[in-house]
């Protein structure tokens, strides 16, 4: 699971004392000269963000310096799954509005990477990268086929729980703590046949209303809030 150590003193005394930090945050307005020379000298990668930028992501108000930890930056599916945890798949998922803002859901849930089977251009990735307010920074996000995703989850014990309409039961009726892909579908179509045959488990959101869908955006979140409960629970 993610966390997060906020300060510029407490950034550098982790780095100093070799606390394994994946990922530093600076304010681009303060003279962080001294951690930005450590994070090179440690090949520790470093991002800029803006004053409103480390407001809005630090825990316990404004900082000019955060760092990740536990949540290693990932490049390859293989990597991303042989370390295991807690890893999302939008399945077939196109609007890229859409997929930005799962991706910032799947961040701030703790989740450990983000796996895309869909093709997309360059621009279409920035603006995947805006809707999700740049968290693409802090989560890994794998672009791959249905077929090697498949393959990869079985070979390294993963269980994959699909949330779709034809489940059973509710996402707080099933385990999502250990090694889990979550599995939310595409906005018209739905989870794929391919990936739902390959599933473990399949649930269900509620629903009591007259049009009987929620928006992709509210299935992942509530599915994210439910994951992150569970396994907080797990660590307690």
């Amino acid at each position: 699971m993610a966390g997060q150590i906020t300060g510029l003193a407490a950034v550098m005394d982790a780095l100093n004392n070799g606390v394994a930090i994946d990922r530093v945050l600076v304010d681009r307005e303060h003279d962080t000269a001294e951690l930005r020379a450590l994070c090179e000298t440690l090949d520790v990668p470093l991002e800029e963000g803006s004053t409103n930028d480390l407001w809005r992501m630090s825990a316990d108000g404004t900082q000019i310096a955060l760092a990740l930890t536990g949540r290693p930056q990932h490049k390859t599916l293989e990597e991303v799954m042989s370390a295991g945890g807690c890893v999302w798949l939008f399945d077939g998922v196109e609007y890229s509005t859409n997929l930005g803002f799962t991706i910032r859901t799947a961040e701030v849930s703790g989740a450990d990477a983000v796996l895309l089977n869909v093709v997309k251009t360059h621009e279409e990735r920035r603006t995947i990268r805006r809707a999700s307010m740049r968290a693409d920074r802090f989560i890994p996000v794998i672009y791959t086929t249905t077929e090697e995703l498949l393959v990869s989850a079985k070979e390294n014990g993963f269980r994959i729980v699909a949330a779709e309409d034809v489940g059973t039961h509710g996402p707080w009726d099933e385990d999502l703590t250990g090694n889990v892909l979550l599995v939310v579908g595409a906005e018209r179509h739905g989870v794929s046949q391919a990936v739902l045959d390959a599933s473990d488990a399949v649930v269900k959101l509620p629903m009591d209303g007259f049009v009987p869908s929620y928006n992709l955006q509210v299935a992942v979140s509530v599915l994210a809030v439910e994951a992150l409960h569970q396994r907080q629970c797990r660590r307690n």
